[in-house]
């Protein structure tokens, strides 16, 4: 599989040399190295995994070789105890292909990929499993289910995805929502996506995160909604209304990241060159930035959808094996988290 952090050696080999340290470099399985970055956020990610009960994690028709062999990977390092929800004879099949034995393991069996999604949400609903994770159905079937009013994992909080992306060339973990879900939020859809941002870096130890409301510019421009709604979050913010983080905006993505375009355009801001978090305008503005981060500047990705009674997993088909670790090692932290504030 020919990854963002490929390209990138391939064409800036000096540059890469000065990211990567060739002693950092480790082995994901027997013919997969991956080269972690100095800040190396993932591998914090499944370190902070070690010792935690493992999460008992439904496996969404996994009926192709990425969407069983991740899942199987992640339960040999002890952070889910995956139970396979599918067709049983394609699941068996591609075990078989594969030589995976799946003695160890529960099969729930179903008719086709709609049933898949909602026998994994049934689960989810009953008790039975703590977090959901996307085999090889489409996004929406599986979302379609998970969404459903009557049947589905709604809670009083916005539904909402993050991107956790560990960028070579940026010194800390950058998230970027939501670039999944929500199309065209407006600002109080934009407060609880926040609002969940936040939450889940607090989970992942970020005692007070940045948050930069990204726009086009960085000043109010009443011509445009995204630098209005970047002014009134920040007063909600203010008041209470969104707690937890530190909220700037408008930003542009230049002085979100970077110190010195900011300093170049004279922000004073706690956030400016140093967010955690890039609150999106909308969709297709956070899919491009996390896209681009992956393509262009090498980041490897994971992703969770939150707002929901227990945290999914939407894996795609292009992500690597330590991208797919990434992910469900932040579903076992939300999953950890929950439990903890069941007891």
């Amino acid at each position: 599989m020919v990854t963002g952090q490929s390209r990138l050696r391939r064409a800036f080999p000096v540059l890469w040399s000065s990211l990567i340290n060739e002693q950092e470099r480790v082995a994901m399985n027997d013919d997969l190295s991956v080269a972690r970055t100095h800040n190396d956020s993932f591998g914090h990610l499944l370190k902070r995994c070690e010792g935690l009960q493992p999460v008992i994690c439904a496996i969404v028709h996994p009926c192709d070789s990425d969407s069983l062999l991740g899942p199987i990977e992640a339960a040999k390092r002890g952070i889910i105890t995956p139970v396979l929800v599918g067709p049983e004879a394609k699941i068996r099949a591609v075990a078989a292909a594969q030589n995976v034995d799946l003695s160890a393991y529960r099969i729930v069996p179903t008719a086709h990929s709609h049933d898949s999604a909602a026998q994994a949400v049934a689960l989810a609903r009953s008790g039975e499993v703590e977090a959901l994770m996307k085999g090889s159905l489409h996004t929406e079937e599986l979302m379609g289910a998970v969404v459903a009013s009557a049947t589905g994992l709604r809670t009083a909080r916005r539904i909402s995805h993050v991107f956790a992306l560990d960028v070579p060339a940026y010194p800390r973990p950058l998230f970027v929502t939501d670039a999944a879900i929500n199309i065209a939020p407006d600002l109080e859809t934009k407060a609880q996506i926040v609002q969940n941002a936040i939450d889940l870096a607090h989970v992942l130890g970020i005692a007070q995160p940045k948050v930069a409301i990204l726009a086009a510019v960085e000043t109010v421009n009443p011509k445009m909604q995204s630098t209005l709604d970047a002014a009134a979050l920040c007063k909600m913010a203010d008041r209470g209304q969104i707690v937890g983080g530190l909220l700037d905006g408008p930003l542009a993505f230049d002085n979100a990241v970077s110190e010195e375009a900011a300093r170049t355009k004279h922000i004073a801001s706690p956030v400016a060159g140093r967010a955690d978090i890039l609150l999106a305008p909308d969709l297709e503005a956070g899919n491009m930035v996390a896209k681009e981060l992956q393509y262009l500047a090498g980041a490897d990705s994971a992703g969770i959808v939150l707002g929901t009674r227990v945290p999914v997993i939407l894996t795609s088909r292009a992500d690597n094996v330590r991208g797919r670790l990434a992910s469900t090692a932040l579903m076992a932290l939300v999953a950890a988290a929950n439990r903890a504030r069941k007891v």
